[in-house]
């Protein structure tokens, strides 16, 4: 059977190829064996010893390898839609090359070593298709043709050529064919070898691809011209600007693209430093932290890595959280011991006869502030426990009143001015009381400690208002207000423009106002100052009822 039967489908054509240039050799050898035969060009070899067959040997050669070459391009031209087809032909074919050896040869003796030799090569193609057994099946054939002409020429008296030339052209035969064989199945060997690793290195390829295309770092491929090669999915989304989204980035240059940046790879050309400052790119301003790296030494090529800081500080701020929630509720653990000590102690002076009555009012404002900063620590444990809040029914005009109360018992007149405004008689809302407690306690004090110009005293207003029956409380101060630089990061967590400030003050409220899905916002005043609104979830009708 032929040895390419399970070949792989790029090798199967190019085998098929390789078969019509073979089937082109052997048109070549009929049509110069007819020039030697109809030609006077024949008179150069001798004479000829049976005219005649020579004659019909070599019309018969021709017409033989017509039709083969025809096989032979209908073969490569069918490709995948034929399977096989190259045993028959190659075996028809030397079959064919075989008797023309043993006829020619004895019709043209002094042509026959020529045409012996010719046959080497047709033996040589052939065992590139055949297996072994095939192969030194063919040799030998060619060998018992040489040898059986060999006896007819001594039999019919002709000129007797040497023994050792025959037994010379048997052991090239079998020489030749088993050499082919063992080349040609090295080569096809190699060749299922190439295309293994040419499939795989195209796989790993598309699989590189993918990574670099799904990478959440941006990666740019720049060319020493400055233009854009490639770029990744997270590269196209920092640098792209409002007007590209529908056009790609390959092509345009990177000075286009983010003047920053090219300036920065010039420089990184020039003297190889890496800026460790991040630097603004697309519309929405994100922080990038380039880094550069030639794709190879010897190109002017230059990959460059986009980090997007953003996302690199909400991870450290993650992590963070989650080890200042930790320390947190440790921390509140670790108070609630002396504070209940301080609440226990504060009920057993209450019960003494020698107070008098100034006395007995400092000691219910200690009790009271201990049972709020109790409350307190109770919403940092849950904070950091992520607990659900639990509403109770509040009516806000009421809650505003006795803040103000209470909280005129610890800041006086002079030191804070805070009053209630708004036309709401009563307004009820579902919230955590101890929640509301605490985000209005942290408004009320970052007004106090920032809402004031300099020489005056705070003057803070709980506003409330009810729109559409969605209930809101604004804490106002007459302060300078709020750069808008600094609006934008007023609830990350540990944010503070106060050296003595942790950070957290507004970050907690924002997240209690979230647990008890309310909304709380900084909204700019006109005319100076600022405002901090806390809309609470719209009003029920059974609430209002």
């Amino acid at each position: 059977m032929a040895a390419s039967a399970a070949a792989h489908p790029d090798q199967t054509q190019a085998l098929r190829r390789e078969l019509y240039l073979f089937a082109l050799y052997r048109l070549l050898e009929s049509a110069l064996l007819a020039l030697i035969v109809f030609s006077p060009a024949g008179a150069l070899i001798g004479e000829m010893h049976l005219p005649q067959l020579a004659q019909t040997v070599s019309t018969t050669f021709v017409v033989l390898s017509l039709v083969l070459v025809a096989h032979a391009r209908h073969l490569m031209q069918a490709g995948g839609r034929l399977r096989g087809g190259f045993f028959p032909h190659v075996v028809v074919g030397l079959g064919v090359d075989l008797a023309v050896v043993f006829l020619a040869t004895h019709a043209m003796p002094g042509a026959g070593p020529g045409i012996a030799l010719m046959f080497v090569f047709n033996l040589a193609a052939g065992s590139l298709f055949l297996s072994l057994p095939w192969s030194l099946a063919f040799a030998g054939g060619a060998t018992a043709a040489i040898v059986a002409e060999h006896l007819w020429d001594r039999m019919e008296g002709l000129a007797e050529r040497p023994l050792a030339e025959v037994l010379m052209f048997a052991v090239a035969y079998f020489a030749v064919a088993a050499l082919m064989h063992h080349l040609g199945r090295q080569m096809r060997a190699a060749q299922r070898l190439a295309d293994q690793r040419g499939a795989e290195a195209a796989n790993l390829a598309e699989i590189n691809e993918l990574v670099i295309r799904r990478m959440r770092t941006g990666v740019v491929l720049v060319d020493g011209g400055g233009r854009i090669r490639m770029a990744n999915e997270a590269a196209q989304l920092l640098l792209r600007d409002d007007d590209e989204h529908d056009h790609g980035m390959h092509g345009r240059p990177v000075a286009q693209a983010a003047p920053e940046l090219a300036m920065r790879l010039a420089q990184w050309l020039q003297d190889g430093q890496q800026v460790d400052t991040p630097m603004a790119c697309g519309p929405d301003g994100a922080e990038v932290l380039p880094r550069f790296a030639r794709l190879l030494a010897t190109s002017d090529a230059t990959l460059v890595f986009l980090d997007d800081t953003s996302m690199l500080s909400r991870r450290a701020e993650s992590l963070t959280l989650a080890a200042m929630g930790r320390f947190s509720a440790s921390l509140a653990h670790e108070i609630r011991n002396p504070l209940a000590a301080i609440s226990y102690a504060t009920q057993l002076l209450e019960e003494s006869h020698d107070l008098n009555t100034s006395d007995r009012r400092l000691l219910q404002i200690i009790h009271q502030q201990c049972l709020r900063t109790n409350g307190i620590v109770e919403s940092v444990l849950g904070l950091a426990r992520r607990e659900r809040a639990k509403p109770e029914r509040i009516d806000l005009v009421t809650f505003a009143r006795h803040f103000i109360e209470d909280y005129r018992l610890i800041v006086p007149e002079d030191n804070a001015q805070l009053r209630q405004t708004g036309e709401c008689v009563q307004l009820p809302v579902m919230f955590d009381p101890r929640h509301l407690q605490q985000i209005v306690t942290a408004l009320v004090n970052n007004a106090v400690r920032y809402g004031h110009l300099p020489g005056e005293t705070p003057r803070i207003s709980l506003h409330l208002e009810e729109e559409d029956r969605v209930p809101r409380i604004s804490v106002l101060d007459r302060g300078p207000g709020i750069p808008d630089a600094v609006a934008a990061q007023l609830f990350r967590p540990f944010f503070t423009t106060s050296e003595h400030g942790t950070g957290l003050g507004l970050y907690i409220a924002h997240e209690l106002a979230r647990a008890n899905e309310a909304d709380l916002e900084y909204v700019a005043v006109p005319g100076g100052g600022a405002c901090f609104r806390l809309t609470l979830p719209p009003q029920h009708a059974l609430l209002q009822r």
